[in-house]
């Protein structure tokens, strides 16, 4: 496929004119204004149009504030929660802020045929559900949908949904130790439902979490459906390589999502690796 040029350009200049902007944001707090697009074409040296397209990418990523008549400005920062290895294992500190949930409905019902391969139940099984809103500081953040055996929790409440670890009173009130869990992350976009309950615009970018909970065990016992705003909330993974034997160091096939093939030719195996898969059409 040939590229071609004033395309190729113009995504350039753009490119350019986004990282300036963004070392503007970079020295300011939440809040502060930054220059008109007037002001930054003067600047920077570029058209109106190319402006525009950088700032609406910045606003879109939930950089930066478009307020009617007063201006651009620094948008609040996202909440980041870091994936750190840590010897054999990974820790996962909590994210910043004070988190709190709201539950929203709780009820018991057949799980179905598509949550019952996940937990891998009779589709109909009784599966205890719940949606609940996710807040931190107050301020909305994501909208969590969780399915559990009915079996394995039958005297499941709000109050520990909406209280407390879920994991620990898991434990310690229902008798099931978590072991592990399959996390997959997507990219989405809201619903106008959905961006009303998180309080941003309908078809807001967001994060789609679905993750699957097995006991000790091997048992499933947690499938769930999370949305987090995209405009506040990232994922942070900490890569930690180490030497590796000669004769390992032939090159792999594939790469690390984000990191371009062979930069880690040379070096160890990566202690917490993640994988990006390719869906197929339908």
């Amino acid at each position: 496929m040939e590229i071609d040029a004033a395309v190729s350009g113009a995504v350039l200049k753009r490119e350019r004119v986004r990282e300036a902007i963004l070392e503007l944001i970079e020295a300011r707090r939440s809040g502060d204004a930054i220059p008109s697009e007037r002001a930054l074409c003067a600047r920077l040296g570029v058209s109106r149009p190319t402006v525009r397209a950088a700032v609406d990418e910045l606003v879109g990523a939930g950089l930066l504030v478009r307020e009617h008549g007063r201006g651009m400005f620094v948008a609040e920062e996202k909440i980041t929660q870091e994936l750190v290895p840590e010897r054999d294992s990974f820790s996962l500190p909590r994210a910043g802020g004070r988190w709190t949930s709201r539950l929203m409905e709780l009820r018991t019902l057949p799980a179905g045929a598509r949550v019952g391969r996940r937990l891998r139940l009779s589709p109909a099984a009784g599966i205890r559900y719940a949606a609940r809103l996710r807040l931190v500081d107050g301020s909305p953040m994501a909208i969590e949908y969780l399915h559990v055996p009915a079996a394995l929790v039958p005297a499941l409440t709000g109050e520990e949904l909406e209280q407390g670890d879920l994991y620990e009173h898991f434990r310690d009130r229902h008798g099931v130790q978590v072991g592990e869990a399959v996390q997959s992350i997507e990219p989405t976009v809201l619903t106008r439902a959905e961006a009303d309950l998180l309080d941003v615009p309908e078809l807001s970018p967001a994060l789609l979490f679905e993750r699957l909970t097995t006991d000790t065990a091997g048992r499933p016992v947690e499938y769930v459906r999370s949305l987090y705003r995209g405009d506040r909330y990232r994922i942070v993974s900490r890569l930690a390589v180490g030497p590796r034997p000669a004769e390992a160091r032939a090159p792999s096939e594939g790469h690390h999502p984000g990191i371009p093939p062979g930069d880690f030719a040379a070096g160890g195996p990566v202690t917490f690796s993640t994988r990006g898969e390719v869906q197929r059409e339908p």
